[in-house]
């Protein structure tokens, strides 16, 4: 019997999940797509790598290189279904019956694909490599190497997948509830800041913050990594649509004018607040902006889009300076731009949902007449998110932290990073004299 059952089960669930019809066109648009998610790692390591002290460069980008693999192996082992099987109960959790990528070219539960299957995993799975990498800002400077590979092993199975079966899949239950989240404000932005300031409570703030100047110390290579990352999510929210059409090329359009919103907000404030606008106002407003059109690029309009990045520069530069009011040292304002910049966007569904962009909102925006109903929704997905990240965060922190240690030493981390975690550094410089030299 039990082999029957083996041979027999993968029988009933190519039979149960609706056969896929493969558009070309829908498949070569989201591949391009997921080279552009991919993409995003690289340039998020760039990003922060700019902006800590040079003593710790190559520790930021390897973080982020490193989520590549880990991430990688975490899905295709259990974490896809865990976040896309069928509900495993009360839309929590998915199943185990794709585990190791089993049937997963057969279909994906409850989702209507013009794509092969296999597409739409690697396009997700570059989603939950993003979302881990993201945690890499807050902990800059005094992360052990050894212990955040752990950290993000089991983070991207116990928190990430998770949520994203809640939001994501048709079987989860902010997405039966009604919640919009077109590509990640929940899932990726939410999750990752939520968790981020469990982990910084955590580790505790850097040595000598905040008495010590702690000055970016490459904007050139901040300014390059926001370029890489405003490129790529395009291709990060139009890719979310599955298809090659209007509902993409509005996603994209919304992506592009929420980015230069965000930059506008951001620097109109920062001026107003100091007198300058500086690159670095530039840079993380743009991703600021990007960051809350995520949850609203398939649902708005251009000009609500390009509202949404101006209202999301200015909340988050407010929110950086939370962090010193309550004392807790995210390092690169990973809490301050993602977590509340996902709030932003995920509350502007509530505000803006237009049907005329994409037929699958039910319930109009609150301005354009459709009450407070989808408004509700969202905020539920904002708690329920926020908490649960929050919370399950932090109880693996504090577990990792009492048995293996989070942080380095005081010695490695006056040391920097990159020599004491990875015997390296990011810039030898070196003089010759040219005294004596022939000209002949």
């Amino acid at each position: 019997m039990p082999v029957l059952l083996h041979v027999v089960a993968p029988v009933l669930a190519a039979a149960s999940t609706p056969p896929v019809h493969v558009d070309t066109g829908d498949t070569a648009w989201v591949l391009v797509c997921t080279a552009l998610v991919l993409l995003m790692t690289p340039g998020l390591a760039f990003f922060y790598a700019g902006m800590v002290r040079s003593k710790h460069v190559l520790a930021m980008i390897m973080q982020s290189f490193a989520c590549i693999a880990i991430v990688s192996v975490t899905w295709v082992l259990v974490g896809y279904s865990l976040a896309f099987d069928d509900d495993a109960g009360g839309g929590l959790v998915g199943g185990l019956h794709l585990v190791g990528l089993a049937h997963a070219s057969v279909g994906v539960p409850g989702i209507d694909l013009t794509i092969p299957p296999l597409v739409f995993v690697l396009f997700q799975h570059l989603f939950a490599v993003l979302t881990a990498a993201l945690l890499t800002g807050a902990t800059a400077d005094r992360m052990r190497f050894e212990s955040f590979v752990v950290l993000v092993a089991v983070w991207s199975v116990v928190v990430y997948a998770p949520v994203a079966h809640w939001a994501f899949s048709p079987d989860g239950w902010l997405h039966r509830l009604g919640l919009l989240d077109f590509a990640g404000g929940t899932v990726v932005e939410m999750c990752s800041g939520a968790s981020a300031l469990a982990l910084v409570l955590v580790l505790g703030p850097r040595r000598g913050w905040p008495r010590e100047m702690m000055a970016p110390h490459n904007l050139p290579l901040t300014l390059l990594g926001a370029g890489l990352l405003w490129v790529g999510w395009i291709g990060f929210n139009a890719g979310s649509a599955l298809t090659a059409g209007t509902l993409a090329a509005s996603a994209a359009l919304a992506t592009h004018l929420s980015g230069v919103g965000g930059m506008i907000g951001w620097l109109a404030l920062e001026r107003r607040l100091t007198g300058k606008a500086t690159t670095l106002g530039a840079a993380s407003g743009a991703v600021a902006g990007l960051v809350a059109i995520t949850p609203a690029a398939g649902y708005l309009q251009p000009l609500p889009a390009l509202a949404v990045g101006v209202v999301a520069g200015a909340v988050c530069l407010f929110a950086i300076r939370l962090k010193f009011r309550f004392r807790y040292d995210d390092s690169l304002d990973v809490v301050a731009v993602h977590y509340v910049g996902g709030v932003v966007g995920t509350l502007c569904v509530g505000l803006f949902a237009a049907t005329v962009v994409n037929p699958a909102v039910t319930h109009q925006g609150l301005f354009l007449g459709g009450g407070v109903e989808q408004l509700g929704k969202q905020l539920v997905g904002v708690l329920a998110t926020s908490a649960f990240a929050f919370a399950a965060t932090y109880v693996l922190a504090r577990v990792l932290h009492a048995t293996i240690g989070l942080r380095v030493t005081a010695d490695h981390e006056h040391a920097g990073l990159d020599t004491s975690q990875h015997a390296e550094t990011a810039y030898e410089l070196t003089t010759t004299s040219t005294i004596g030299r022939s000209h002949g």
